[in-house]
C-alpha cells in the first residue's frame, strides 16, 4: 500500500507559491480536448521560488527545469464574491502579489509556468470549508479570470489529489476490492462537473491552454483506476482534458516489469497499466483510441524519517529511484516528470526529508539523478 499523506503539510505545499511548466503546441478535439504537447516532455518542481530572500531560479535551472508549478488558491484570492467574476479586475479579486515577478524570474531562467487552481470560497461552495466542491460554473468563472490576468501561462491543473477526501469534499471513501456505491462515485462525478467546465472556460481565453485533470496519485481514499472508470458527467459523456496528470509515489524501486500494487495502488511500476486505463477513458475517438499523455507532476522519495510519508530508504536508493523512474518516463512519452521538494526540513521539523538538498546544504546523489534525468 502506498504511504499516506498528512494533510496539513500536503495543504501547505499546495497554496505556496512553486512552479512552472511549458507552454506546447496543442492538437484539439471537440470532445476530448488535446491530446497536449508536440514538443519535448517537460522537466516540473515544486519548491520554493525563494530562501531567506535568495532566488532558487538557478538551482532549479542546474536541474534542467522546464516547469515552475505553483498554486492558485481560490479561496484566498476572492474571500468575496466577485460582481463580474470572470473580470480579473474586479475589485473583489487579491491576485498575489509575487506572482507577477515570479511569472517573469521564470521567464528569464527559460522555464514557464503552470498553475493550479485549488480550493473554494464559501459563498462558492454553499458556506463549506475551502476544500469543499465548489459549483462548476463559479469555478470556471475564476478559471476564466485567471487565465485572463495571466496570459503568459499555458499550463492549468484543475484541483489536486482530489481522490483524498482531505482535499475534496463530500467524498466518501471506497472499500478496497469491490465495486463503488453510488455514494462512493459522487465524487469523481462532482470533479467530471469541474474539470468539463473549467476546460470549457480555459479554452475559451486561449486555444492554446493545456488542462490537466484527474489528478490522481498512487493510493487515495478512491484508487486510482476507479476514479478514472467513474469520472462521467450527467450525460454519461467524459469531461474534456487534454492531458491526465497523476503522482506515482511509490515504495518499491520502479519498473514495468513489476507486477500490480497492492491493494489497488497505482505507483511508478504500474504506469504502463494505467495508461491504458486513462487511454481507454479519455482516448477514444470514434472506433480508434488515442493515447492520452500521462503529466507525472509530482514524485518524491524521502531519505530520512518523514512528515509526508510513512516510509523512507536511503540516499543512494533515492538516485536509483529516480533514475529508473525518468526511464519509465522516457518510454510511456509522458507530458512531463516533476519532483516536489527542494530542501530537508530541519531536525526537529517533522516536515519533509524528500528533499534534494539536504538541511546543512549538501547535494545528494538524487540531485545529481534528477538533474541528468532525461524525458
Amino acid at each position: 500500500m502506498q504511504p499516506p499523506r498528512t494533510s496539513r503539510a500536503y495543504t501547505r505545499v499546495m497554496l505556496s507559491i512553486r512552479s512552472v511548466l511549458v507552454a506546447a503546441c496543442v492538437s484539439l478535439c471537440l470532445l476530448l480536448g488535446a491530446t497536449a504537447s508536440a514538443g519535448a516532455a517537460e522537466k516540473g518542481f515544486w519548491g520554493p521560488a525563494e530562501v531567506n530572500g535568495v532566488s532558487q531560479f538557478p538551482i532549479y535551472r542546474s536541474l534542467g527545469v522546464t516547469l515552475y508549478q505553483t498554486g492558485l488558491s481560490w479561496a484566498s484570492i476572492a474571500p468575496t464574491r466577485p460582481a463580474n467574476p470572470t473580470d480579473p479586475n474586479d475589485p473583489a479579486y487579491r491576485w498575489p502579489v509575487a506572482m507577477d515577478a515570479l511569472i517573469q524570474e521564470a521567464r528569464e531562467y527559460k522555464m514557464r509556468v503552470l498553475l493550479m487552481l485549488v480550493t473554494s470560497p464559501p459563498w462558492a461552495n454553499g458556506g463549506k470549508a475551502p476544500m469543499f466542491a465548489p459549483s462548476p460554473k463559479a469555478y470556471a468563472q475564476f478559471a476564466t479570470a485567471a487565465a485572463r490576468r495571466y496570459p503568459a501561462v499555458r499550463q492549468w491543473m484543475v484541483w489536486g489529489e482530489p481522490t483524498r477526501a482531505a482535499n475534496f469534499q463530500p467524498l466518501v471513501p471506497q472499500r478496497i476490492g469491490r465495486p463503488l456505491t453510488a455514494r462512493q462515485a459522487a465524487a469523481p462525478k462532482r470533479y467530471a462537473r469541474i474539470l468539463d467546465a473549467a476546460y470549457g472556460a480555459l479554452k475559451g481565453v486561449r486555444r492554446s491552454n493545456v488542462v490537466i485533470g484527474g489528478n490522481t496519485f498512487s493510493a487515495g481514499d478512491i484508487r486510482p483506476v476507479k476514479w478514472v472508470q467513474h469520472m462521467r458527467l450527467p450525460n454519461g459523456k467524459r469531461p474534456r482534458l487534454d492531458v491526465y496528470g497523476h503522482n506515482p509515489f511509490t515504495l518499491r524501486t520502479p519498473s514495468l516489469r513489476n507486477p500490480p500494487g497492492a491493494a489497488e495502488t497505482v505507483d511508478f511500476s504500474d504506469l504502463g497499466r494505467f495508461q491504458k486505463v486513462v487511454n481507454k477513458a479519455f482516448g477514444r475517438r470514434g472506433r480508434t483510441t488515442r493515447r492520452v499523455p500521462l503529466f507525472l507532476s509530482e514524485f518524491s522519495v524521502p531519505t530520512g524519517l518523514d512528515g509526508e510519508f510513512n516510509f523512507y530508504t536511503t540516499r543512494a536508493k533515492q538516485a536509483e529511484f529516480i533514475t529508473k523512474g525518468f526511464r519509465i518516463a522516457r518510454q510511456l512519452k509522458v507530458h512531463g516528470l516533476g519532483w516536489i521538494h527542494l530542501y530537508d526540513a530541519g531536525p526537529d521539523d517533522t516536515g519533509t526529508r524528500g528533499g534534494l538538498i539536504d538541511v546543512d546544504g549538501k547535494r545528494k546523489p538524487g540531485f545529481a539523478a534528477f538533474r541528468d534525468g532525461r524525458l
